[in-house]
């Protein structure tokens, strides 16, 4: 990229010089051979000055007044009107341009390798003769060279500077986008802890901070799937033992009819099929719920599960009318599961279950008539689900409510009250 902005940079510079340079060549040929004119007219009028006494007389000059030191370069010669070489250099005949000058003030043309001018010496109507500067051509050429290379070092230095201005913000442009390459090679790799340095351009600066952001989150994304995948297997593995140890203790006592631990056992792997499926489900989803969920028909349809893992305790579901939240059904059954899975474990008397609003969030408390909790051990920092017990746990409970934007918290320690936030939406205040 760096080459491309220095190839283009200089370029631009080439095309611009030629642009410019090509016509101001032409320009300098032409001011250089006007210059040269004036130069030989002023020659040639200083000698007709000093020669038009005698000519007017009838006398031939014998000599040429010394030229300046502008004018000592110029070929001088005085003609007859009918263009004989008096005195001085030029032709022994007088050439076009000698000629047209007895018809006008002065004149001027090119005779073969000279630049010629060409002044009439007058005495009122009649002429006296003509006086003929000239210089070489070479001379014009030379001025006309000695600009051009001038012109041709200037564009040079201008061409290197280009190239080294150039350089210099192609090395400003591309590093950020080099090092923007860079960063997301390493995000490719595997490095989430990648950041973006800021250039000071807010082009590149913007792309930079797009890649923070995306850098944050896919490391968010894989650090909460690895913890969420870390307590599944592990949370997994509690109701499993569980099940193996109401088989192996119903081997182990022939004696009693096995049908009821068949029975429990059935029971229990429905239920670790209905957690895997939904983990499974919830793994492969968006973590943004995007349709309501009937909360109301979700507990009615958990209820007779949950009254029989009670054991005749007392169920008490108390709902409101509420508008839906926005939440999996699957994260919902999941993380209620454990709640009342621990009120059985753990707690005593009913278990209620009670559905309210709160601000813009629905809530669901789970409570119990058991002893009080210990405020300062968190709960959801160790797993409460015993072999006995078929939940998930509570710290993979609180991950999956906040996967679904909400919050899963202890809000009284006596009686036990658990509360899972799930984000709402009032119809009301809709869209």
């Amino acid at each position: 990229m760096r080459r491309r902005i220095v190839t283009l940079a200089v370029t631009a510079a080439m095309l611009a010089i030629f642009l410019f340079g090509l016509p101001l060549a032409f320009g300098v040929v032409k001011f250089y051979r006007a210059s040269e004119y004036s130069e030989l007219e002023r020659a040639a009028d200083a000698v007709m000055v000093a020669v038009a006494p005698d000519l007017v007389e009838g006398i031939p000059p014998t000599r040429l007044p010394h030229p300046d030191a502008e004018e000592a370069e110029a070929l001088v010669g005085v003609y007859t009107p009918d263009g004989t070489l008096l005195i001085g250099d030029g032709p022994k005949k007088a050439d076009d341009v000698v000629m047209k000058a007895k018809g006008s003030d002065w004149a001027s043309g090119d005779d073969g390798d000279q630049l010629v001018v060409a002044v009439p010496v007058v005495n009122g109507e009649e002429l006296s003769g003509m006086v003929r500067a000239a210089i070489p051509q070479s001379q014009l050429y030379r001025h006309v060279a000695v600009t051009w290379l001038g012109m041709l070092g200037l564009a040079i230095v201008a061409i290197a500077t280009t190239w080294l201005v150039a350089r210099r913000l192609a090395a400003r442009l591309a590093r950020p986008l080099e090092e923007l390459s860079a960063a997301a090679e390493r995000l490719g790799e595997g490095d989430f802890t990648v950041r973006a340095r800021r250039a000071g351009l807010p082009e590149t600066d913007r792309v930079a901070e797009t890649l923070d952001t995306t850098a944050e989150r896919i490391r968010e994304t894989l650090e909460r799937e690895q913890a969420f995948a870390a307590n599944a297997s592990h949370q997994l593995r509690t109701p499993l033992t569980g099940l193996r140890l109401q088989l192996e203790a119903a081997l182990e006592t022939p004696e009693l009819d096995p049908r009821h631990a068949i029975a429990a056992g059935i029971s229990s792997a429905d239920r670790l099929e209905r957690t895997i499926d939904d983990l499974i489900a919830l793994s492969r989803q968006s973590r943004k719920p995007k349709t309501p969920l009937d909360l109301h028909a979700l507990l009615a349809q958990l209820r007779p599960g949950w009254e029989e893992l009670l054991n005749g305790r007392g169920l008490r579901i108390v709902t409101s009318d509420t508008w839906p939240p926005r939440a999996s059904a699957a994260a919902v059954r999941q993380v209620l599961g454990v709640l009342v899975d621990n009120a059985v474990i753990h707690g005593s008397g009913t278990v209620t279950v009670t559905v309210r609003e709160a601000g813009d969030a629905i809530a669901v408390d789970v409570s119990d008539e058991g002893p009080g909790i210990d405020g300062e051990v968190d709960l959801f920092a160790i797993a409460h689900t015993t072999a006995e017990g078929h939940g998930i746990g509570l710290a993979l409970a609180r991950s999956l409510a906040e996967a679904e934007g909400g919050r899963l918290r202890l809000t009284r320690p006596e009686p036990p009250t658990f509360t899972l936030l799930l984000p709402g939406e009032d119809p009301a205040g809709g869209d």
